[in-house]
C-alpha cells in the first residue's frame, strides 16, 4: 500500500516538474544541461522558503514601522494634551481673580481704591500703636516687590493688609490679656480698670457705622474695631497698673509671715494677720510701691515708726516696724522712692518690714499684688 501511495506521489511530481532540457551556446560551442524532476522540485522548494523569509521580514518591518509610528503619535497626544490643561488651568486662574475682582470692587480701578481706603484705615490702628513697647517690630510692613505686575501687587498690598490688622488685633489682644490676668492676680476686677478709649475708631457704636466712617467693607472694619478695643484696654490697664501698688517695697529679702490667721509670736494664740513680713538686714531701704502722697510718718500703737501713703481710687499702703522716715506727711513720692529703713520697733520680734495694702478701707493679701506686680514687669 506504501509503495502505491509513493509510486502516485512520483508520478504526479513528473507531471508538474517533467524532465527538460537546457542548452547554452557560448561561440562556437554548445553545452547541454538536464533538469529532472528532483533538481526542479528542490528549486522549487528552496524558493518557496526563500519568498517566506521575504514576506515575513517585510511584514514584520511593516508592522515595527507602524508601532513606532502610533506610540509617536499617542505621545504626541499626550503632550498636546497636558499643555491644553495646563492653558485651561491658568485661564481658570485667571477668571476666578476676575471674578473675585468684578464681585469685590466691580473693576480695577475700584479695586485700587477700596485698597487704598483700606489703607486710610490701617495707618490710623497702626497710629494708635506709636509707643507701645515692642508694636513697631512686630507691626512692621513686610516689603511688596515693586517688579510684580500692576494686577498682583494690588492683590499682594490687599493681602499684606489683611496680614497687618490681623497681627494688630492679636498683638493688641494678646498684651490686654496679659494685663487682664496680672489685675485677677491681684484680685481687682480688669474691667473696671480698662480703658474707655476716646479714639474715632471707638465713638462708633458697632462694626457697621465704623465701616461707612472708614468707607471700607464690614468685615474689615469689625477687625479694625476689634484690635481698638483691644488696645483701648491694654493702655487702660497699663495706665493703672502704673498708680497700683505693684512694686516690691524692699528687694533681696525674704518673706516670713503671709496674710491671714496665724499663731500671734507674743500670745501664741491665732491672731489675723493683715500684712506681709519681709525679713532682712538693719536698715534695709524701704520702698513706696506705687505713687501717692504721705498721709502719716509717725508711731502707731504696735506698728512701731510707721509710713501711711494713700495712692487714690481707694488704695492705701501702710510700712511699719521701721527704723527711720525718708519722707514727710503731705509729701508726692513716687513709685520706688526710698521712704525709710527696716528695724524692729513697735510690736516686734526682730529686723522686719511689716508691709500692708488697703482698699475701700479693708486689708488686702499684699502677696497678690507682689505677684502681679511681678508678672507685669516680666511682660
Amino acid at each position: 500500500m506504501p509503495k502505491k501511495s509513493f509510486q502516485r506521489l512520483r508520478g504526479a511530481l513528473e507531471q508538474t516538474f517533467p524532465e527538460r532540457h537546457l542548452y547554452i551556446r557560448s561561440g562556437d560551442e554548445t553545452h547541454g544541461y538536464i533538469l529532472s524532476t528532483g533538481k526542479q522540485f528542490g528549486f522549487a522548494v528552496l524558493a518557496t522558503f526563500g519568498l517566506t523569509w521575504l514576506a515575513m521580514s517585510t511584514g514584520a518591518v511593516f508592522f515595527m514601522a507602524i508601532s513606532g509610528g502610533n506610540g509617536a503619535e499617542k505621545q504626541i497626544m499626550m503632550a498636546r494634551a497636558q499643555s491644553e490643561r495646563l492653558v485651561a488651568d491658568r485661564q481658570a486662574r485667571l477668571d476666578v481673580l476676575m471674578k473675585q475682582s468684578a464681585a469685590s470692587s466691580g473693576s480695577l480701578e475700584q479695586l485700587a481704591q477700596t485698597v487704598e481706603k483700606r489703607h486710610s484705615a490701617l495707618v490710623q490702628i497702626l497710629q494708635d500703636f506709636k509707643g507701645v513697647p515692642g508694636a513697631a517690630p512686630a507691626l512692621a510692613p513686610a516689603r511688596i516687590d515693586p517688579s510684580m505686575p500692576p494686577v498682583e501687587r494690588i492683590y499682594a498690598v490687599r493681602a499684606e493688609q489683611e496680614r497687618m490688622v490681623s497681627k494688630a488685633e492679636t498683638f493688641a489682644k494678646s498684651r490686654a490679656e496679659r494685663l487682664r490676668l496680672a489685675f485677677r492676680l491681684a484680685g481687682l476686677n480688669p474691667q473696671s480698670y480698662a480703658g474707655s478709649g476716646s479714639s474715632a475708631l471707638l465713638e462708633t457704636r458697632d462694626a457697621k457705622e465704623l465701616a461707612t466712617f472708614l468707607d471700607v467693607d464690614q468685615g474689615f472694619a469689625e477687625r479694625i474695631r476689634s484690635a481698638a478695643l483691644n488696645l483701648s484696654d491694654m493702655r487702660g490697664l497699663e495706665k493703672s497698673s502704673r498708680v497700683l501698688p505693684f512694686s516690691r517695697p524692699t528687694f533681696n529679702t525674704r518673706t516670713t509671715s503671709g496674710f491671714g490667721v496665724r499663731f500671734d509670736p507674743f500670745t501664741h494664740r491665732p491672731k489675723t494677720h493683715t500684712g506681709l513680713d519681709f525679713a532682712g538686714p538693719f536698715l534695709t531701704p524701704i520702698h513706696a510701691t506705687a505713687p501717692g502722697i504721705v498721709s502719716f510718718a509717725g508711731v502707731r500703737n504696735g506698728y512701731g515708726n510707721c509710713v501711711e501713703i494713700d495712692h487714690g481710687n481707694g488704695f492705701k499702703t501702710r510700712y511699719a516696724h521701721m527704723q527711720s522716715f525718708a519722707v514727710r506727711p503731705g509729701q508726692r513720692v513716687g513709685v520706688g522712692q526710698r521712704v525709710g529703713a527696716m528695724g524692729s520697733t513697735g510690736r516686734s520680734t526682730g529686723v522686719h518690714l511689716h508691709y500692708e495694702v488697703w482698699l475701700n478701707g479693708r486689708p488686702q493679701n499684699p502677696a497678690r499684688f507682689v505677684k502681679a506686680g511681678d508678672y507685669v514687669q516680666q511682660n
